[in-house]
C-alpha cells in the first residue's frame, strides 16, 4: 500500500481499534493517510462532504438500537464511497447483513490487524479506481454509463455479490417505436424519446443502482442485492410508469418500450457479460417473432 494515499472518514467508540489499526498500517508523522474521526452518525453523514473521503469505516455499536439502518443511511448519503462496517463478534449477524445494505465489507472487533485493514482498503481502492474509470465511459446524451461503463461495475457488482451470498436484477428496455419517432419528428425527436427514456427508468431504481444506455435505443438497469421476487415488481413498476408519462406526452407522442427483466443468485454460474447477453435476446425474439409472423403472411398472399 506504499505511495497511496487514503482519505478516511472513520466513526468508532472508544478504545479506538479501528483507528489503531489504520495507523499502524500508515505508521510515523509524515504517513499518508489521513484520518478524520467522529462518534455519532449524524457527525459521520455532516462530515463526509468536508472530508471528501475516498473510504468510511463504521462501527456498528454506534447504530443501536437499528444498525443496518444507520447502515442504509450512511449508504445514501454517500452510495459512491466505500463502506466498511465492523463490529464486536456478538454482532456478527448484523455485520454480515450490512454487505446487503450498502457495506463493501466487514470486520469483526479483536481482528483488525494492518494485514485485515490492508486487505479492506486495496478492495476499497480497487473499487474506487473502477467506478472512477466507469466514470469516463459515460452517454453523453443521459449521462447514464454506456456499455463498457456498465459491463465494468456490472462485473464488479457480481464479483461482490459472490463473495457476500448477494443477488442482482438485470431490467432491459427498448425503445421499439425509435425509428418512427425519428421520422415523424427528426432526430429531436429521437433524442427527446432517449432522454424521457432515461428519466423514467431511473426514476424507478435507488441511487445506488446501476443504469446505462446500451445503445441508441435500448438500456439496462441493475438492481444490487435485489431479491428474486422484486424482478416482476420492477417491470410493472416501469409499466405503470410509462403508462402515466404518455399520457401527457404531447407533442411527441406515446413511448413504446419492450422491457425484459432477469435475476442472478449465488448458484448461477454464469459471467456478467453472459448475464446481460440472456436479459438483452428476449428485447429481440418479440421483434423476431413478428418479422417471422409477417414473412408467413406474405408466404400466404
Amino acid at each position: 500500500m506504499s505511495g497511496k494515499k487514503f482519505r478516511v472518514l472513520l466513526a468508532e467508540t472508544l478504545p479506538g481499534e479501528a483507528a489503531a489499526s489504520l495507523r499502524a498500517l500508515y505508521p510515523g508523522p509524515d504517513s499518508n493517510l489521513e484520518l478524520s474521526v467522529v462518534s455519532t452518525v449524524p457527525t459521520l453523514i455532516a462530515t463526509i462532504e468536508l472530508a471528501a473521503p475516498e473510504t468510511i469505516f463504521f462501527d456498528l455499536s454506534l447504530g443501536k438500537p437499528d444498525p443496518l439502518e444507520a447502515v442504509r443511511r450512511i449508504h445514501r448519503s454517500a452510495p459512491g464511497i466505500p463502506l466498511i462496517v465492523f463490529a464486536d463478534i456478538v454482532d456478527k449477524s448484523y455485520a454480515a447483513r450490512s454487505v446487503s445494505e450498502g457495506a463493501i465489507d466487514y470486520l469483526l472487533k479483536g481482528f483488525m490487524d494492518t494485514r485485515t485493514m490492508e486487505r479492506v482498503l486495496r478492495t476499497a481502492l480497487e473499487l474506487n479506481t473502477l467506478e472512477g474509470l466507469a466514470d469516463l465511459l459515460r452517454d453523453q446524451l443521459t449521462g447514464l454509463y454506456n456499455r463498457d461503463g456498465f459491463t465494468t461495475l456490472g462485473t464488479r457488482s457480481m464479483e461482490t455479490a459472490m463473495r457476500s451470498g448477494g443477488t442482482l436484477v438485470l431490467l432491459c428496455a427498448l425503445i421499439e417505436n425509435y425509428s418512427q419517432l425519428q421520422e415523424e419528428l427528426g432526430s429531436a425527436g429521437g433524442e427527446q424519446a432517449v432522454r424521457e427514456t432515461a428519466e423514467l427508468i431511473g426514476s424507478c431504481f435507488r441511487r445506488s443502482d446501476f443504469l446505462a444506455r446500451l445503445g441508441d435505443a435500448q438500456f439496462a438497469a441493475l438492481a444490487v442485492d435485489a431479491a428474486e421476487p422484486s424482478a416482476p415488481v420492477l417491470r410493472q413498476r416501469v409499466e405503470s410508469r410509462l403508462a402515466i408519462h404518455n399520457q401527457s406526452r404531447l407533442p411527441w407522442g406515446p413511448l413504446r418500450l419492450c422491457l425484459s427483466v432477469g435475476y442472478w443468485g449465488a448458484n448461477d454460474v454464469r459471467s456478467f457479460p453472459e448475464f446481460l447477453d440472456a436479459v438483452e435476446s428476449e428485447l429481440r425474439q418479440p421483434e423476431a417473432a413478428l418479422t417471422q409472423a409477417s414473412t408467413q403472411q406474405e408466404s400466404v398472399l
